[in-house]
């Protein structure tokens, strides 16, 4: 059979680092292992019922059934701003300030092919989620990294910028709750990073993926409840996380006008918008009783505590996370995030993520997802605690 090459754009993409890990794991499990995934960011949990039985009654109307309007249905983006109102005291007109995404992994990386020419400088998080650099390289764009340390609680540092860099950028990535290292950054440091994008014109882009999994009684704030910062950048919501929606493949970009419409023009280019009946069922989550995403969050909390709180009893210290549901962990000396993880699935059975694929400054780290049960943990640190190693 005749081979076409693919083109120099798809050439040029960053490797798929999820796909290789996923393929890794399944090669033992193949083998008749018991591997306890660790390593995937895939909730668990079912979606719930109400919003399950929306989708099924919305699927049933011929209305849904034909082509969904190119942007999306207005109720969808009403219900968007409703739940925004309501959660974090933010106004947003429907009409001008949010566009209807399929999934959050869309938005981030439509967003550097909407807003910036080849050549044109990002700033990104390091360690920080792959997909931003998809959009990057995509877009012909350049990165310039952020390192995330310990010591400043995983926030970016902007004073260690450079004046070059920060005059060259066009466009910065943030993610709070963060993945991979489970940090969560405070209304004072959304100020701060308002300041710099209106001091050297950079547009913000907040994943705010995690943003309904807040631990120890603290809710995440958004970006957008920062004076100024619809000015200056949007804000990426997913049900995929919060409503336990991630197969539904629907979200929604919030923020500045200029680059809401800059995103619905690309999408009117790519898409015909989302099934109907998914855009009702995600509009029933967003407006109904949010007492089914206070209940998710109790039971990540709950699964934090048992891990961190195993780990350490075997001589592992390990820091909890504050947010999202990854634990974020300091791998053992003498070795390489991938040697550690290595060792942990060839010899233990357990799928982490090495912190090195997340960015040259998750070297040192494993992410861990709280995304087994209770006994699935326990059951890991047992093999852990069984290798020695603390």
């Amino acid at each position: 059979m005749k081979q076409f090459p693919p083109s120099e754009l798809l050439n040029s993409l960053p490797k798929q680092f999820f796909a290789a890990l996923t393929k890794k794991a399944s090669q033992f499990i193949e083998q008749g292992h018991d591997v306890i995934n660790l390593g995937q960011g895939n909730p668990d949990q079912p979606t719930p019922e109400h919003i399950v039985a929306k989708l099924q009654k919305a699927a049933a109307n011929p209305l849904n059934h034909k082509y969904s309007p190119f942007q999306g249905f207005h109720y969808l983006k009403k219900a968007a701003a409703e739940f925004y109102l309501k959660e974090y005291g933010v106004k947003l007109n429907p009409d001008k300030e949010v566009a209807i995404l399929f999934g959050g992994k869309a938005g981030l990386v439509e967003i550097p092919q909407c807003l910036l020419n080849p050549g044109e400088t990002v700033l990104v998080p390091d360690p920080g989620y792959p997909d931003y650099w998809s959009g990057i390289a995509l877009a012909k764009a350049e990165m310039v990294t952020m390192p995330l340390r310990e010591e400043n609680h995983f926030l970016p540092n902007y004073q260690a910028l450079s004046s070059e860099n920060l005059a060259k950028a066009k466009l910065m990535f943030l993610n709070y709750p963060n993945n991979p290292t489970g940090s969560v950054a405070s209304e004072e440091f959304f100020e701060e990073t308002v300041r710099l994008a209106n001091d050297n014109n950079i547009c913000i882009v907040h994943d705010f993926a995690y943003g309904a999994i807040g631990f120890d009684g603290m809710k995440p704030p958004s970006f957008l409840q920062v004076k100024g910062a619809k000015e200056v950048g949007v804000e990426i919501y997913t049900l995929s996380k919060t409503y336990n929606m991630a197969g539904w493949r629907v979200a929604f970009a919030v923020g500045n006008e200029s680059v809401i419409s800059a995103i619905e023009l690309l999408q009117d280019h790519l898409y015909v918008s989302l099934f109907g009946a998914i855009q009702e069922a995600a509009a029933e989550a967003l407006t109904t009783s949010q007492e089914c995403v206070e209940e998710l969050k109790d039971l990540y909390e709950r699964r934090r505590n048992v891990l961190i709180d195993g780990l350490r009893e075997i001589g592992w210290n390990v820091t909890a996370p504050k947010g999202s549901f990854f634990a974020w962990l300091k791998v053992p000396q003498g070795f390489t995030s991938e040697q550690f993880s290595t060792i942990l699935l060839e010899e233990a059975h357990i799928m982490v993520a090495p912190g090195i694929g997340f960015g040259e400054f998750g070297e040192g780290y494993v992410r861990v997802a709280l995304l087994s049960s209770e006994d699935r943990l326990k059951e890991a640190v047992r093999r852990i605690n069984s290798l020695r190693m603390f």
